[in-house]
Formats: structure tokens, sequence, C-alpha cells
């Protein structure tokens, strides 16, 4: 899972998740203000 976290103000925070890397690299090029992308790896996960 791949989380873009975005700080507008002082107060103003908003998270998207995407499910694949791809989709994030692409809405993460699309966000303007501070940003970060971030992998969310969960070790209880089975694939």
């Amino acid at each position: 899972m791949w989380i873009i976290t975005v700080f507008l103000g002082k107060n103003n925070v908003s998270m998207y998740e995407f499910y694949s890397e791809r989709e994030a690299r692409e809405a993460f090029g699309n966000v303007s203000g501070c940003k970060f992308l971030s992998e969310v790896i969960y070790y209880n996960d089975k694939e």
C-alpha cells in the first residue's frame, strides 16, 4: 500500500491511499503542497 501525505497549511493535512506504486507516483506528480510518498508494509500480509 502507498500513502501520499499532503500538508497544505498550518492545520490542514490530507492523506491518499493507493494499492499500486504506479498509480501513487502518477498522483504524486499532480498534487501540490508539501507532500510525502510512503510505502506501508504489513508484516502479517501473505503474498
